[in-house]
């Protein structure tokens, strides 16, 4: 007589049900990643990235020269300028990047799409501009290695050209970015802050000035807004998380993260650069007119200050030769009908003719610098316009999102806020050169 099964002497554990392999799958190993996870992970990874791309894509050689021009005429009152122009710059790259997010499509092709046309036009305009930018950012690089090295400026100018060349012709060219913005805008960072340290600026007299300035100059608040959103710039990280693959209304959330926080990090290094300079100032030491920047850091840390300003300045305009390089070929091209090879060659010809014309023509003048980020202030108006009413009026094209009024209305407050900026500075802006 065959005997009675036995009974189970446990009940199985529900929680582990539903984690169990299927038929034959191996249980994941140790340590191994989720294609859920790895997707997470790489999400993450390509938003740093991104962030980044456009904050050291505006901390560039102008960026430097501008906060510290400003920083030597306006004293303490600056931080006013510095605390105005970061809230402005959140409320427009919010709403930059979420419509070029959640719609999938570059900002030119936005362009075309709202008035035939307009888009072609401000590729035009954003690839003189940008290449205007290119041409200072290899200029920067050069003064960079000349003050960290003591390179001939020309000769650190081609071969830092040569590096960033290098860095798009690598095999994994967007990895090798978002790793070389990221690592380069920490080191810039942490460099300008302990200066900033050393210097001993008057934080409490700046923190004053920034709820009762003592001075409010609105050329210094345009031009800050045209430096660090202006021309190329705002569009850098949206369309380096669209060619990532990263778009769509389900990715609201990582949009919103990544451009807020871009703006962030473009403000700190503008705080503590401000910082580090005010402290050389309020001090009574005066500046070397031909290179204040460099000055300033050499006198609050010796030797060692002017190499860590070689290696900032460096640092800022490599990445800045990147991010403008990168973004205005994204301006003439298409993602869906130029290949990656065409891409990268329009890149490398970009980047070799900033260089070629660089070499012929010299180091670009503190003025033109800043008259420059201060020119991208008065042009800002009209792309934001664009993306503004492509959110208001062409809700055809975000795939069904309803955009937020709540964002939209501080986009366009702040839209505004910079045509009544640019028609003030316009006057200024000129006579810079008078």
């Amino acid at each position: 007589m065959p005997k009675p099964p036995t009974k189970p002497t446990s009940k199985p554990n529900r929680r582990s049900r539903g984690t169990r392999p299927a038929h034959g799958q191996l249980p994941p190993a140790a340590g191994r990643k989720t294609p859920e996870t790895a997707m997470k992970s790489s999400t993450r990874s390509t938003l740093i990235g991104a962030m980044f791309l456009m904050a050291t894509s505006a901390i560039g050689p102008g960026f430097i020269t501008q906060t510290t021009t400003f920083t030597v005429t306006l004293g303490a009152a600056f931080a006013f300028a510095i605390a105005a122009s970061i809230l402005v710059d959140i409320a427009l790259q919010l709403n930059v990047w979420r419509v070029i997010g959640v719609s999938g499509r570059r900002a030119q092709e936005l362009g075309n799409l709202v008035f035939p046309g307009l888009g072609y036009a401000m590729a035009a305009l954003l690839f003189v501009g940008g290449l205007v930018f290119n041409i200072g950012n290899v200029s920067g690089t050069g003064l960079g290695l000349d003050a960290m090295l003591g390179l001939d400026p020309k000769l650190g100018g081609a071969l830092s050209a040569l590096v960033a060349i290098g860095i798009f012709l690598s095999k994994r060219a967007g990895v090798a970015i978002d790793r070389v913005v990221l690592v380069l805008g920490a080191v810039m960072i942490v460099l300008t802050t302990y200066i900033a340290f050393t210097s001993g600026p008057p934080v409490g007299t700046a923190l004053k000035n920034v709820v009762l300035p003592e001075q409010v100059d609105f050329l210094a608040i345009t031009t800050l807004i045209g430096g660090t959103i202006g021309g190329y710039i705002v569009y850098a990280g949206a369309h380096r998380l669209l060619d990532s693959g990263i778009s769509g209304p389900q990715h609201v959330r990582d949009i919103t993260r990544g451009s807020v926080t871009g703006i962030l990090i473009t403000g700190v290094m503008r705080i503590v650069l401000f910082l580090a300079i005010l402290g050389v100032v309020t001090g009574g030491k005066a500046l070397d007119p031909k290179n204040p920047a460099a000055s300033a850091f050499q006198q609050a840390a010796g030797e060692f200050g002017l190499r860590a300003f070689g290696v900032v300045l460096w640092a800022a305009a490599i990445t800045s030769v990147i991010g403008a390089s990168y973004t205005t070929v994204t301006f003439v091209t298409s993602r869906t009908r130029t290949t990656d090879r065409t891409r990268t060659i329009l890149v490398v010809a970009f980047i070799a003719v900033s260089a070629v014309i660089y070499l012929s023509v010299g180091t670009a003048p503190t003025q033109l610098l800043v008259f420059a980020g201060a020119f991208n202030g008065l042009l800002l108006p009209v792309g934001i316009g664009v993306l503004l009413w492509v959110a208001w009026q062409r809700t055809d094209l975000l795939r069904g999102y309803r955009y937020p009024k709540w964002l939209l209305a501080i986009g366009g407050a702040a839209w505004l806020l910079t045509i009544y900026l640019a028609v003030r500075s316009v006057k200024p802006v000129f006579e810079l050169f008078g």
